[in-house]
């Protein structure tokens, strides 16, 4: 009996240790994101980014390696304090109001901006950055 009790116990942590994990989805892992990056903490944001990962943000580059992950993620001058946030499937569309940095300077405290994330088995494979939705990016700031 008391074998019988052993299997049944191991079975019961075997379960729930191969159960328990769950892909991250796009909108957690924005937020995870966002909060990374508020907090100056360069290597957290770049772990989410998958290897080989592209972002649009001018320029398109591949973000090969962790490394070239944290230096992207580094190189962002604002923190983003997310305002919205849209899903659709694998994609989020976040607004962001742009703000001070640990370490940086912001040349747009204040200022709307947006990306969308394209993200895959919890892992950012797209970060392309878009014109703030509803505004029209070719106006002048009134």
């Amino acid at each position: 009996m008391r074998s019988l009790a052993l299997v049944l116990l191991a079975a019961a942590a075997l379960v729930a240790g191969c159960g328990g994990h769950t892909t991250a989805s796009p909108e957690s892992v924005a937020r995870a994101w966002s909060k990374a990056i508020n907090t100056g903490d360069n290597d957290a944001a770049a772990r989410l980014f998958a290897p080989g990962a592209i972002v649009i943000q001018n320029e398109q580059i591949v973000l090969r390696t962790h490394a070239d992950a944290v230096a992207w993620n580094a190189g962002l001058p604002c923190a983003g304090h997310i305002v919205d946030l849209a899903v659709d499937g694998d994609r989020v569309t976040v607004t962001f109001v742009l703000g001070r940095r640990p370490g940086q300077i912001c040349g747009g405290p204040g200022q709307k901006a947006a990306a969308v994330f394209t993200v895959r088995r919890g892992k950012i494979v797209l970060w392309h950055q878009i014109p703030p939705p509803g505004e029209n990016a070719g106006a002048p700031a009134a």
